[in-house]
């Protein structure tokens, strides 16, 4: 039986082409800054997202947190969306790591305005630092993969440059946002001071994520990283597979976010199953398995004695990611594990 993995983009195989060029790649000391299949890596980032420099990190979470580390100083606040990746899925290091604490703020799809941080920055007194970061994450992965309108991001950039506060994008996913916007990465990556971007989350490379910003600011990333024992040595075996991904991977993401979209069109057709498909912009799928009558461990047990693996992230909330690995038929297979997971309970009844 043929398994079809929706947990997350994160585990796709690398493609031949990045076997082949891992096995070539040209390597040196990257701590010494001469490995030059990294160099070429970071040169490229920089370029598509119209940075100056960029910075090879193992994770897209070291680049989150480096990226914090470099733009603040301890007890600074750091505004954010209350279920972004940096609250939720990095161990607290904001706290543990940089000495900040988070102004979080609850929003109903991810996306947060202007007229929502703006009250809630505040500069250095003798009872508080003052706001030293506002972080956003673009998709949204806990939204859905939900993208910020550019008008959106445009004005944020605005405003936090006139108040003099950073701008960090998370955006491990930002291709497929520049993809469901028809824009350029460029485009956004100018409405931040400092992204992020994966190569292991929709562009199949198997590790690694890039930090982008000023020449300034990376020559102190580039510090940080080292702290955080993030420096790698003949890290070129990586760099190749990401420069790869950077080059090709692109032009499979509307075929991904339009089986996304097959997904939950077919999801909401089925009992016992919510979703609204026009709440899925890129390639994550959440819906609720609450009118099933089916806990989420029932649920996935049934879907993977049919070969289909998805991730539940809360009681009754289910996820599935399309990635390029998976193809149509693979989702409507995904899609008939389901049906009959919801009618095997049905016949319980």
């Amino acid at each position: 039986m043929k398994q079809v993995d929706l947990r997350s983009d994160t585990v796709t195989r690398p493609t031949p082409e990045m076997r082949l060029a891992m096995r070539e790649a040209e390597v040196g000391d990257d701590v010494f800054g001469e490995d030059p299949t990294v160099n070429a890596l970071e040169e490229l980032a920089a370029e598509i997202t119209g940075k100056e420099a960029a910075l090879f990190v193992p994770s897209g979470t070291m680049g989150n947190q480096v990226a914090i580390a470099a733009h603040t100083s301890p007890g600074h606040e750091v505004i954010c969306e209350e279920h972004s990746h940096v609250v939720l899925y990095e161990m607290g290091m904001l706290a543990r790591l940089s000495g900040c604490v988070t102004r979080a703020i609850a929003s109903a799809d991810g996306i947060l305005t202007w007229e929502m941080i703006g009250p809630r920055t505040r500069g250095s007194s003798d009872h508080y630092r003052g706001t030293g970061l506002i972080e956003i994450e673009n998709t949204h992965n806990y939204a859905g993969g939900r993208v910020y309108p550019m008008e959106t991001l445009g004005e944020i950039a605005a405003r936090s440059r006139a108040a003099g506060i950073p701008v960090h994008m998370d955006g491990a996913r930002s291709f497929h946002a520049a993809a469901a916007l028809g824009v350029r990465l460029r485009d956004i990556a100018a409405c931040a001071d400092s992204l992020t971007f994966c190569l292991s989350k929709g562009l199949g490379a198997p590790v690694g994520s890039l930090l982008t910003g000023s020449r300034a600011f990376i020559g102190e990333a580039r510090l940080v990283r080292k702290a955080m024992g993030g420096g790698m040595r003949q890290a070129g075996i990586l760099a190749a597979a990401g420069l790869v991904a950077i080059r090709h991977s692109p032009a499979n993401i509307p075929a991904v976010h339009a089986d996304a979209k097959y997904l939950a069109e077919s999801l909401a057709a089925v009992p016992g199953i919510a979703i609204d498909p026009s709440a899925v912009e890129t390639n994550i799928v959440f819906f609720d398995i609450s009118g099933t009558g089916l806990s989420n461990d029932e649920f996935l047990a049934s879907l993977r004695s049919d070969g289909v693996l998805a991730l539940g992230l809360a009681p009754g909330r289910i996820r599935m990611v399309t990635h390029q690995d998976v193809a149509r038929p693979d989702c409507e297979a995904a899609v008939a594990a389901i049906e009959r997971a919801c009618a095997r309970r049905a016949a319980r009844q």
